[in-house]
């Protein structure tokens, strides 16, 4: 699953590498330790123009009854997506970017003991996790639009680390995932590949990400070799 990322760069950064004129966030700051639950920056398009706002990360399907259904729904396995009812419509007609500069995980060591993990992109930069967004309209009539991430299986450099990792679009694709008048599940299937191995790295961080309540730019410093 992918359940903690960073987005450590400014909204002006932002609005550059989508080249957004306009923006719905009020309020931006470098973020070292994305939780579930928080609201995240996402590219979402019209069909017509494309826009950066803010979603929750925890998708809350239309037809919820209750909001914390969101709690379990962060992310949607591609490979069966177009088959759940909580993700099918998403699919078909709300997809949107998740902005991202690595993404952590925890490895399993020999003694038992679970290292985390920093993901990025060799050289760094921002990359775009796939998701599905929701707008769900609770009984007391407040509206709220939530996120859940795709993910795949793993590549060679995440399989040791986790049997999933994020969707994560080239650059080239995300136009495709963007687009509305593409309704067909089967449409989008090549985009679900495993990023290449040879394309990301990772490295070991402090044990302090593991708290959701920590979020400073210590966490995305590498840890010292002993």
């Amino acid at each position: 699953m992918c359940g903690r990322y960073t987005i450590t760069v400014t909204l002006e950064e932002l609005m550059v590498r989508y080249m957004i004129g306009v923006t719905n966030i009020p309020y931006h700051r470098p973020k070292y330790n994305v939780a579930p639950g928080q609201m995240v920056p996402a590219v979402i398009s019209d069909g017509r123009t494309s826009r950066l706002g803010e979603l929750r990360w925890g998708l809350i399907p239309s037809w919820a009854k209750d909001e914390k259904i969101g709690s379990r729904l962060l992310n949607a396995r591609a490979e069966t997506a177009a088959d759940k009812p909580a993700f099918r419509g998403p699919l078909r007609t709300k997809r949107c970017l998740v902005p991202a500069d690595g993404f952590y995980e925890w490895r399993t060591e020999p003694d038992g003991s679970r290292q985390p993990l920093r993901i990025v992109l060799r050289g760094g930069g921002i990359f775009s996790m796939a998701g599905l967004y929701e707008t769900w309209t609770a009984p007391d009539g407040r509206r709220i639009s939530t996120v859940a991430i795709l993910t795949t299986e793993p590549n060679e450099l995440m399989a040791p680390i986790h049997n999933r990792m994020p969707v994560i679009l080239r650059p080239e694709d995300e136009a495709l995932w963007l687009d509305r008048s593409v309704r067909d599940p089967e449409a989008l299937r090549h985009l679900y590949a495993p990023y290449p191995a040879s394309e990301l790295e990772a490295y070991p961080v402090g044990k302090a990400v593991g708290s959701v309540k920590v979020d400073d730019p210590s966490l995305i410093e590498p840890l010292a070799k002993s």
